[in-house]
């Protein structure tokens, strides 16, 4: 198969119905694999999940220059977006940082990494606030100018700060968590992004795995292994929601699919300006979440499971506090 189009913004973007988080291949979710990252990367544009979301952060530094090298000779095929915003300083990160000066320079290092002369959408990756958001917004905006950028997106924005560096510069996408497993948003956001015609793009669509049904308790997991430290992957929370996911595993062995897959498929019902971007370093997940694109859930089961995963069902933080701090909201 070869997956459908949707619209982020309007201001032209278009990219793949689901896209592909690449944060994985470099860090936080076990030991790195480079010949199979390469391979699902190539295998991704195969099947035409051809959005490809990285950072700078990543790694730091290394998941774009492994996109630059699985990129030579691919990159016409793409939309590739990357995220500026922190201070790195001897790999390890020190904060925010979207100085005006300094989203300049990280953008030429970024394009550096990635061999390319251009990047299709560029993230703020975490509000800074010690720099007005009009501020990052206008350097942006320039930089598009340049050519260096095509669009402008924001990352874990709250409401009033999307609205701000709106009204300054277009902005085609927000990236934040949603899922079944994290719905923070349907409140405030949600509405906004359909009124201002911005689109969402939903990291951890699946639960940083747990809505796949295959999870085991956080100190199960190796040190550096992200889960480990995901209150909602301890103790008593673990339990509940174990619990709490089982109808995903129920509507998935009702339609011989795959629990993950469910997951997806409820996102991308949510609406055509939704795009999820699961993360994974292997062929065989990437096909499984590509062909959730060709399941369809009926109304009694899309009610289901927003019942069944309302917000306050959900048992614990989705991040410690250290990262909740740099949430805007």
């Amino acid at each position: 198969m070869t997956l459908p189009t949707r619209k982020l913004g309007n201001q032209g973007l278009t990219v793949s119905t689901i896209g592909l988080g690449c944060m994985g291949m470099s860090q936080s979710y076990g030991p790195a694999d480079e010949a199979e990252s390469i391979a699902t990367l190539h295998r991704s544009i195969e099947l035409g999940c051809t959005f490809l979301d990285t950072a700078e952060v990543y790694g730091p530094f290394v998941n774009e220059e492994l996109l630059g090298r699985a990129l030579a000779g691919k990159r016409d095929q793409v939309v590739l977006a990357t995220k500026f915003g922190f201070k790195i300083e001897d790999g390890k990160t020190l904060g925010t940082d979207s100085r005006p000066e300094h989203i300049r320079d990280v953008v030429d290092a970024s394009l550096r990494r990635l061999r390319t002369d251009h990047i299709d959408l560029l993230y703020q990756h975490r509000v800074d606030r010690n720099v007005p958001i009009e501020d990052v917004a206008g350097t942006v905006g320039d930089l598009v100018k340049q050519g260096k950028v095509r669009f402008l997106g924001l990352s874990e924005a709250g409401a009033d700060t999307v609205r701000r560096a709106h009204a300054v510069h277009p902005v085609s996408a927000l990236q934040s968590e949603y899922s079944l497993w994290e719905r923070n948003l349907e409140q405030d956001i949600v509405p906004l992004l359909r009124q201002l015609g911005i689109g969402l793009v939903a990291f951890s669509p699946l639960g940083r795995g747990f809505l796949t049904g295959e999870v085991k308790r956080a100190e199960e997991y190796p040190e550096n292994d992200f889960r480990r430290n995901d209150p909602r992957y301890q103790g008593k929370n673990y339990d509940a929601n174990v619990q709490a996911a089982q109808i995903v595993r129920d509507i998935a062995t009702n339609l011989h699919a795959k629990p993950g897959q469910i997951a997806l498929a409820w996102l991308l019902r949510k609406g055509q300006n939704i795009v999820p971007i699961p993360g994974t370093k292997r062929r065989t997940y990437l096909e499984e979440n590509i062909a959730a694109a060709t399941l369809s859930l009926n109304e009694a089961q899309m009610k289901a499971l927003d019942d069944a995963l309302a917000p306050g069902k959900i048992s614990g933080p989705r991040y410690n506090e250290k990262m909740m701090a740099l949430v805007d909201r």
